[in-house]
Formats: C-alpha cells, sequence, structure tokens
C-alpha cells in the first residue's frame, strides 16, 4: 500500500522530513557551491583541481606535514589523499621524505613549483573572497565561519 492509500490516522504517525529548503546538509552543499564555482573556474587556467590546490594551500600555511594531518586538515579522506600526493608529486607540486622517528609515516612539503601555483592564483583567489565579502558582508561572513566551526565540533 503506497503512502498516499493509507488512512491519515497511519501517516500521522510516519516521521515527516524537512523540507529541502530548509535541509541543513542541502543548504551547506548550495552554499558550497556558491563559493567553490569561481575557484574552480580559477583553477582551471592551470589545471588544478580543488583538492590539489587544498592540499598546497595546507602545505603553504602549516609547513611539512605527515599525511593523516594533511588529510584533516584539507578535508580529505586519508585514502583519497594518498592517490592525489603520488600525482602531486609525478607534476613536481610536492615531495615526500620519510619520517625519521616512524619509518611507517612520511613528511610531505611543498616545492617551489607548488609555491608557484599559489602566488600565481592568490591574487584572483583574494579577489574572489573580496567579492563575497563584499556581497555576503565581513561581519556576516565571520560570524558564518564561526557558527560552521561550532557546529564542527558536535560529534553526531
Amino acid at each position: 500500500m503506497t503512502n498516499q492509500c493509507k488512512p491519515a490516522a497511519d501517516r500521522a504517525s510516519e516521521p515527516v522530513l524537512r523540507k529541502t529548503s530548509r535541509s541543513l546538509p542541502i543548504a551547506l552543499l548550495r552554499a558550497r557551491e556558491t563559493v567553490m564555482g569561481p575557484i574552480r573556474v580559477m583553477l582551471a587556467a592551470s589545471k588544478l583541481n580543488e583538492q590539489k590546490w587544498r592540499v598546497l594551500r595546507v602545505l603553504e600555511e602549516h609547513g611539512p606535514m605527515e599525511q593523516t594531518g594533511i588529510a584533516d586538515a584539507a578535508c580529505l579522506l586519508l585514502s583519497s589523499l594518498t592517490r592525489i600526493l603520488y600525482a602531486m608529486e609525478a607534476e613536481g607540486m610536492i615531495s615526500r621524505v620519510t619520517d625519521q622517528a616512524d619509518r611507517r609515516k612520511s613528511i610531505v612539503s611543498i616545492t617551489e613549483a607548488g609555491r608557484e601555483l599559489i602566488r600565481a592564483h592568490a591574487g584572483e583567489s583574494n579577489a574572489i573572497m573580496t567579492r563575497l565579502e563584499t556581497e555576503f558582508g565581513r561581519e556576516k561572513l565571520d560570524t558564518l565561519l564561526d557558527l560552521l566551526e561550532d557546529l564542527r565540533q558536535i560529534k553526531l
């Protein structure tokens, strides 16, 4: 029996999903696309995808890191990061050395070629973020970032 054929009393006991217009996962995806669209266009000029861009940004900001730390900071699954790092190493964007304290781990560093990619896109990246701040408002953007960090701390 389909839901529409059930008596109203039976349907009343079924959980009702939120409208997609007020669904947090969908709202986050829509917001992500608003922000990432211009960034993808920017990166396309150098055939750099957003995952590699995030890895470069993390390494530029934090310096040499172990892969688990990069995966966490760049919001990538460790299994995906491993594949991405092989490609980035082959393309000369990063280098890896064995961790002397734990030979099972490797320490990843950004190379000069990787830094050059950061420099090549820094102006346009900053312009995109400036447009976002102008349109959305600096205070609202700061509040949103704080709220998203608070949300990230919740363990469901």
